[in-house]
């Protein structure tokens, strides 16, 4: 199976006259896909994209990288990270867009999968394909603005039937966007249902631009039962990157094998990271909550991740996760999902 996955997975794909050179993508975070942990992702390989955490587009054209929390990146990923916005005014999302070109990053992506109510109650993430002509709008302004690669990433829609995401889908695509990523919740369940992953095909099967899948992928096995299933052109992996950063190279390489040490030389590495980006409460802000999901892979993490929540010093989590981890662990073999938000 490992090598059946690597050699889908590894197989470069096109989005809008640009090229990626491997199918997997680390999704779009809050407070998570930050440039420490993007830097993480790729020391491991195997990721062929990067999504940034979103922001406003109302800052973006102000935004300083050098002092921003959320706008910023190494110069190695530039022409392979994609920078998230959200917004429910077409003119601001465009002139966000053109920020993002400016700044030479591969692609923009536009966020209709929020479901946060402080974003929603602003008519934007997914509260935006309540109405699909103005989301349509939207893409449309973007599109208008720049010339990389334009990505809309959405859900379902607010009810739960495949008819929805499929013409939202094909509105985005008219409107011009280069390639989509598709979780299939409804909006309102976070994450209290299993995605419906049969969707997925049926919005690849509506659009002739690129597809990536997103939701409940856990394992290599996981992984290539989407890519099979629903014949998207990629996944995007989120909740499973952060637990086990090395998954992209695990899902790539058939030869990757994880040391037994790799959980604790991972989080240190991952606080080094922090430090060296970000200014010590914003960097132990982010450390937190990295632990959340990093913790779902072990028996008794909710007591490893009460400790990491209640450190007060990058130093003090590094004391406990070298206490937690001072012998080899016995990880489950997928991260507790309940454990999980």
């Amino acid at each position: 199976m490992e090598n059946e996955l690597s050699k889908i997975v590894s197989r470069p794909f096109a989005v809008g006259g640009k090229t990626i050179e491997n199918r997997l993508a680390l999704a779009p975070m809050t407070m998570l896909g930050n440039v420490a942990f993007r830097e993480l992702v790729s020391k491991f390989g195997g990721c062929g994209l990067l999504f940034s955490e979103m922001l406003n587009a109302k800052r973006v054209p102000t935004e300083k990288p050098e002092a921003s929390g959320y706008f910023r990146w190494r110069e190695e990923e530039r022409e392979r990270l994609v920078f998230q916005v959200y917004g429910s005014e077409p003119a601001i999302m465009a002139e966000a867009a053109r920020r993002v070109q400016d700044e030479g990053l591969f692609g923009v992506d536009i966020n209709f999968g929020c479901t946060a109510k402080p974003i929603c109650v602003q008519n934007c993430g997914a509260a935006a394909l309540k109405d699909p002509a103005h989301a349509e709008k939207i893409v449309s302004a973007v599109r208008g603005a720049v010339s990389i690669p334009v990505f809309v990433k959405f859900r379902t829609g607010w009810k739960d039937d495949p008819a929805i995401p499929v013409e939202l889908a094909k509105r985005f695509e008219d409107a011009g966007a280069d390639a989509l990523t598709f979780h299939p919740r409804v909006s309102p369940d976070r994450r209290a249902r299993p995605p419906k992953w049969e969707y997925i095909g049926l919005v690849k099967q509506a659009v002739s631009i690129p597809v990536l899948g997103n939701g409940n992928v856990f394992d290599a096995q996981d992984c290539l039962k989407m890519l099979k299933s629903t014949g998207c052109d990629g996944v995007a992996i989120g909740r499973l990157a952060v637990s086990k950063p090395w998954s992209f190279a695990e899902f790539s390489d058939p030869d990757f094998a994880a040391q037994e040490d790799i959980y604790k030389n991972t989080a240190l590495e991952y606080a080094d990271l922090l430090e060296k980006h970000f200014e010590p409460r914003m960097g132990l802000r982010r450390f937190k909550r990295f632990a959340l999901y990093f913790c779902a892979s072990f028996r008794y993490g909710h007591s490893f991740f009460k400790r990491l929540k209640n450190a007060e010093s990058m130093e003090e989590e590094r004391n406990v996760v070298e206490e937690f981890l001072k012998n080899p662990p016995d990880p489950f073999a997928k991260p507790n999902m309940n454990f999980m938000v």
